[in-house]
């Protein structure tokens, strides 16, 4: 039989005290540098695997300071807030009031205050109280525009036509509109129509900043109205009554007394992931539920019952309707079931500081069918509870709430919004001289500059 080889060759000859401390500092070194490094790259959040969840769902949702308050991240945003927006006033540009209260001013503001496009309203009252708002158009960084037009259609105080005009007109009584090309400029256009509520927005507010929920448009338009350079997604308008501070409408029921798996709460408007939807809850009465909803008559759901439906399953399901953003998506936040997107195009606000994947579930539109419920039947009730206690910590982001709240809407556009402020300006109809002058085409000085001024 063989000896055993014995590697000898290149042994030292002895090992001494300073060769035990150096092997000793090269284990302890390699130990810290391998869990720096697997802390660099967080392992997948993905428990398709029999339900069983990653460690890395036990981390927090966003950064917070040690009083709870979410932190926006420094780079490219400043230590602090610091910015002065200007609102224009209804009296100070002819027309405005149309685009507010419709073309014989009978549109009610308190009217406006309902549905999704009640955002509207909401974002230009608490701008005329922010601390951020400045009454002098000189000193401002940014310039809202106020408007409800989505309201003023919807209740017949405007049409189409009228609205471009009434935008057209309003614009070209805007100076430091013409200065900056509108780029220092804010719209809110809170439906699913986004800015195609104006028609001639890729003419004439091509540049300025957008406040929308929709992100995407393309499937009854050849471009979509939202840029995710200057544009800024905002949530939809939840119903007061769930977001209000103390006791809400309805109170979320524990995970074992709710009867369905999951449920969607719509009408079907002849889109395909909702009619898969609608055909599954059929095959599957016991697992999903799928009502289509009604807006009048004796089946039409109150507030506290539609809220009810909703809360009565661990998984709301929102699927693409006329366009790819869906307010079921915010609200499901407030009842507590875990919102599972089902729209592929969709857009969602304030990325910058809060992990998706860790408040909800996004699955291909195209599998919408067995595969789906099999998928969420197995995901355990204790880390669907992981899920919704994340997103209990987030959705005070959801609610219009005055920017003085550590943790609001509001709050978070205006660090949005301070992304967006510039040192300098131009436009197209910009001229600028050795000492600094702003001048016109004609070289008239930016202070001489008279309106109505032509627009491109």
């Amino acid at each position: 039989m063989s000896q055993p080889r014995v590697f000898q060759a290149h042994a030292p000859p002895f090992c001494t005290r300073s060769h035990q401390i150096s092997a000793l500092f090269l284990v302890t070194a390699t130990f810290f540098l391998t869990r720096l490094f697997d802390q660099s790259f967080p392992p997948s959040t993905c428990y398709l695997d029999h339900g069983r969840p990653s460690p890395y769902l036990s981390l927090h949702v966003a950064k917070t300071d040690g009083a709870g308050h979410l932190l926006w991240p420094e780079r490219g945003y400043g230590s602090r807030l610091s910015l002065k927006i200007y609102v224009y006033d209804e009296n100070e540009i002819d027309g405005l009031k149309h685009l507010l209260y419709g073309r014989d001013g009978s549109i009610s503001t308190n009217a406006c205050l309902k549905g999704q496009w009640a955002s509207q309203v909401k974002i230009h009252r608490l701008l005329l109280e922010s601390q951020f708002r400045t009454r002098k158009k000189e000193e401002a960084d940014l310039f809202f525009v106020p408007a409800y037009v989505k309201c003023v259609r919807m209740m017949g105080g405007l049409n189409d036509k009228e609205i471009n005009q009434t935008y057209v007109k309003v614009l070209s009584q805007m100076p430091y509109f013409r200065r900056s090309g509108g780029r220092d400029h804010i719209f809110v256009f809170p439906s699913g129509a986004g800015a195609h509520l104006f028609r001639s927005w890729a003419t004439y507010i091509n540049r300025s900043i957008i406040l929308t929920p929709e992100g995407d448009r393309t499937d009854k338009r050849d471009v979509s109205a939202f840029n995710t350079w200057k544009d800024i997604i905002i949530p939809g308008n939840i119903d007061d009554g769930m977001t209000k501070a103390g006791p809400t409408i309805f109170q979320p029921w524990p995970l074992s007394k709710r009867r369905y798996l999951a449920n969607y709460l719509g009408r079907a408007q002849k889109k395909v992931g909702r009619l898969k939807l609608i055909e599954l809850a059929k095959e599957y009465p016991d697992k999903l539920e799928c009502p289509e909803l009604q807006f009048s008559g004796p089946n039409k759901l109150g507030r506290l019952e539609y809220f009810q439906h909703l809360g009565n399953a661990k998984f709301c399901l929102a699927p693409r309707g006329e366009s790819s953003w869906t307010l079921r998506f915010y609200e499901a936040f407030f009842v507590e079931c875990v919102p599972v997107i089902l729209s592929d195009q969709v857009e969602l606000p304030f990325q910058n500081v809060i992990d998706y994947t860790q408040i909800s579930i996004k699955w291909p539109s195209t599998s919408i069918g067995p595969e789906l419920l099999d998928y969420l039947a197995s995901i355990p009730d204790e880390v669907i509870e992981q899920i919704i206690a994340r997103g209990r910590q987030v959705r005070c982001l959801w609610v219009y709430a005055p920017d003085s709240e550590p943790c609001s809407t509001m709050r978070s556009l205006m660090w949005e919004l301070q992304r967006k402020v510039r040192q300098f300006h131009q436009s197209a109809e910009t001229f600028w001289l050795h000492n600094g002058t702003v001048v016109n085409r004609d070289f008239v000085e930016f202070a001489n500059w008279k309106p109505p001024m032509p627009l491109p």
